[in-house]
């Protein structure tokens, strides 16, 4: 289990706890944050896309390739940007910022 906060794009925050080995973009549409995930996280778009810290960004890695291909066509893409299907929930997402991007 992690425990992690949500900043959303009104700047409101919400506290989200979800299950080891869930994708983080499921955990974050079953706490009605609001995401499209229009592919449903087969990675074929990028409208999961989040904004993590640092820390946590440092935490998980570099974005596959693939990935990384999708974010470019994300909007608001900053240095910390992942694609949220490509997350699996796990102890380094515990007390981590994420921050979803302006439209």
């Amino acid at each position: 289990m992690a425990t992690f906060t949500i900043v959303d794009r009104d700047g409101s925050k919400k506290e989200i706890t979800a299950a080891d080995g869930e994708s983080l973009m499921e955990a974050v549409l079953d706490n009605d944050v609001d995401i499209e995930a229009a592919c449903e996280g087969s990675l074929a778009c990028a409208t999961c896309h989040l904004v993590l810290d640092q820390e946590t960004y440092d935490k998980l890695g570099e974005p596959s390739e693939d990935e990384t291909d999708m974010l470019d066509l994300a909007f608001g893409l900053t240095a910390t940007s992942r694609l949220s299907c490509q997350i699996k929930v796990s102890p380094e997402l515990d007390g981590a910022t994420i921050t979803v991007p302006e439209e």
